[in-house]
């Protein structure tokens, strides 16, 4: 994947200033960077409501323009310290928040969200792994407090041979080839997910320096994962989306919602 055109889901938290730096960083000197604020429309109490007096729609307007503005002010706090100048764009839209950037999303080369979005407010509160089940793009999540200037030296790659994970593959290969060096991980004492050896010729034969890990999967897939990315500490780890219900992946917590829940490092989803 060659980055070109980046969309940041902005919502004024701090995880979305780290998700808005990680994006500059990975701009280099040619790529665009437009950070998107997306925002629900729905309101506690309908302000278009009969029996709502005027000066409480009024009231209820301005708190919810309050909220938009102070978070276009946090964006302009940042424009300078981020170095792109006319690369870098702001644009506000009105929704279902995980629509309208999975939608925004399909214009774009990749989504870079933040990982923490514990304490944001309703009207602007996103989820990262329902946006790259409907985009149809890669979703790279990024944690909070994540220093955009280490090292990009090494990245993982957890394979289990499903559709996902391949389109994982095929989105990060741009982003994987600038690391240089690739782990290829898979979990379990099982056999081996086909196509394995398949997957390592083609990370070498883009100029990639790969190996191969089998992990054990105690005390869980997610588990081993997370615990393997604080041990060796790589710069990215690409995966696929779960394969399964999402009413599944939500109620029992699946990998995908344990690992972008308790990641260490940047995680790029595809699906």
């Amino acid at each position: 994947m060659s980055v070109h055109n980046i969309l940041v889901a902005f919502n004024g938290s701090d995880s979305a200033v780290t998700a808005l730096n990680y994006a500059a960083s990975l701009a280099g000197e040619g790529a665009h960077v437009t950070a998107l604020l997306a925002h629900a429309t729905h309101e506690v109490v309908n302000s278009r409501d009969a029996w709502v007096p005027v000066k409480a729609q009024e009231i209820i307007k301005q708190a919810n323009a309050d909220i938009l503005t102070e978070i276009e002010a946090r964006f302009d706090a940042q424009r300078d310290q981020l170095n792109l100048g006319e690369r870098l764009h702001f644009q506000s839209a009105a929704g279902r928040v995980d629509t309208v950037l999975a939608e925004c999303a399909r214009g774009y080369d990749l989504l870079v969200v933040g990982q923490d979005q514990c304490g944001v407010d309703d009207h602007v509160s996103i989820h990262p792994d329902r946006i790259a089940l409907m985009s149809g793009r890669p979703v790279l999540i990024v944690p909070y407090g994540h220093n955009t200037d280490a090292a990009h030296k090494h990245a993982a790659l957890a394979w289990d041979g499903s559709r996902a994970t391949s389109r994982a593959l095929s989105d990060g290969l741009g982003l994987l080839e600038a690391q240089g060096r690739v782990t290829v991980l898979t979990v379990g004492s099982e056999s081996l997910p086909r196509p394995v050896d398949e997957v390592l010729t083609q990370l070498v034969r883009h100029g990639i320096e790969t190996r191969h890990e089998a992990i054990e999967a105690v005390p869980g897939v997610a588990r081993a994962l997370l615990a393997w990315c604080r041990e060796n500490h790589p710069c990215l780890l690409v995966m696929g989306a779960y394969e399964h219900s999402k009413f599944r992946e939500d109620f029992l917590g699946g990998v995908t919602s344990r690992v972008l829940r308790d990641t260490p490092v940047p995680v790029l989803l595809s699906h």
